[in-house]
């Protein structure tokens, strides 16, 4: 009994050890002077006050309005001349596909440092992201909260060599984290396994019909798991995407194939968008639009990763599947339709640069898409909170929410690019000045 009392101890002293662990309850902060900005959409407040206890946000209110209570005992951080806003959330991350842990620690620390405190990961080796996810959570590594996501798909699908990769030991489609999915799948008891690998949602990846997309759907949100879905699931259209209930679908130039006469059967057969379809705002795209408003469906643009797409077509001497000027046309429209978009990448940057890829998402979002400053914030905010199912604790600046936030040195609502003005990170209370980032390398 004394060694189980004793380990039980040295267990909780090391997770208080943690040196990223978030603040106790009772350890107070006033970031004082702020123009803050807290990603709900409304406009730029001057002369701010934000208080946080421990990990969460206690208050929000003008400068001036602050009492003696407030501010005694409390650490004081002057933001005179700077911008206050909610942490960074990147909607779409692949962490360990293939798993390599010091590669995805170093991502997630230059991700932090950069003002991201949130990643949505959708779908790798599980094995190793729910230790990330713990590290991260409890504080052993610099890193966002991440949640994740468990993949499923039909069983043509897991020739795939990437299927390979995140079962490696194990048969691809055959294991909890990535699942074969057919009409005689057991499905109450796939998505209990799904759930049981700490996943918070279910990916619906490829050659499913509609009626198993629906399927899946309604026994994920039946077990209290979200479902997120690629635009086309192939041969799945994205219309019955979309009428299946999935909460997020990723990747704009999917949703292009609704309007085209013939559709990739497979994943495997896709081929390029025929853009003649869209010199205009297409009305079947204005029809699906519209279905997705009505069911809150978020949409998960990548814009970005369209970057990887042409230039693999280019160096394989073939037509691109889609190109970014055209997701970027995609999005301009389901935007201007009041679909919500959120900012997710599918990829990332070189280890030798400075800053993650997310900010080449804000700024495709803003150039080629055409979304002002603040609908790009909302997007990285609020609109990521609620594509992570998180938004009850995260995406604006709240009381009672969790203390994540951003510190900029200029406007990022005069121009995108001061986005990447970052100063300061807090991430559940805990600061990450960008003054202290030093690549994993060094």
């Amino acid at each position: 009994m004394l060694s189980r009392v004793s380990s039980l101890l040295a267990a909780l002293l090391l997770i208080a050890a943690a040196p990223y662990a978030p603040p106790k309850s009772g350890t107070r902060v006033v970031y004082r002077h702020a123009s803050l900005i807290d990603g709900s959409g409304s406009a730029v407040r001057s002369d701010m006050a934000v208080i946080t206890d421990g990990e969460r946000i206690s208050a929000v209110v003008p400068d001036s309005a602050l009492t003696p209570a407030q501010l005694q005992g409390a650490k004081q951080v002057d933001l005179s001349g700077k911008y206050l806003l909610p942490g960074y959330i990147d909607s779409h991350q692949h962490l360990a596909t293939p798993p390599d842990r010091a590669e995805a620690e170093a991502r997630l620390k230059r991700d932090i440092y950069s003002g991201i405190t949130a990643t949505r990961d959708m779908a790798d080796d599980l094995r190793q992201m729910a230790d990330i996810k713990r590290a991260a959570r409890v504080g052993e590594i610099p890193s966002p909260d991440i949640n994740y996501a468990a993949l499923m798909a039909g069983p043509s699908f897991f020739t795939d060599p990437r299927t390979q990769a995140i079962a490696y030991g194990a048969v691809a489609g055959q294991v909890p984290w990535e699942q074969a999915i057919d009409h005689s799948t057991d499905m109450p008891l796939a998505v209990a396994r799904a759930k049981g690998t700490y996943a918070t949602a279910v990916k619906i990846y490829a050659n499913l019909p509609g009626d198993l997309v629906a399927k899946i759907t309604r026994e994920a949100h039946r077990q209290g798991m979200k479902a997120w879905a690629h635009g086309m699931v192939f041969p799945a259209t994205p219309r019955q995407v979309v009428d299946a209930g999935v909460d997020t679908v990723s990747h704009t130039c999917y949703l292009a194939y609704q309007p085209m006469a013939k559709r990739p059967d497979s994943y495997q057969h896709r081929f390029p968008i025929d853009a003649s379809l869209f010199d205009h705002d297409n009305p079947v795209m204005a029809q699906l639009y519209a279905d997705m408003i009505r069911r809150g469906t978020i949409l998960d643009a990548t814009v970005h990763v369209y970057r990887e797409v042409e230039a693999a077509a280019k160096e394989q001497h073939k037509p691109p599947l889609c190109t970014v000027a055209f997701a970027g046309k995609l999005t301009n429209q389901a935007w201007r339709a009041g679909v919500q978009i959120s900012t997710g990448t599918d990829g990332d940057n070189p280890p030798d640069d400075p800053w993650p890829s997310l900010f080449d998402e804000f700024q495709l979002l803003h150039d080629a898409a055409g979304m002002p400053p603040m609908a790009v914030i909302r997007a990285a905010t609020l609109t990521g909170a609620k594509a992570m199912g998180e938004e009850a604790e995260m995406g604006t600046i709240a009381p009672g929410k969790l203390a994540d936030m951003v510190v900029l040195s200029a406007n990022p609502l005069t121009d995108v690019r001061n986005m990447r003005s970052v100063v300061l990170t807090v991430k559940r209370g805990l600061g990450y000045p960008r003054a202290n980032y030093r690549p994993a390398a060094q």
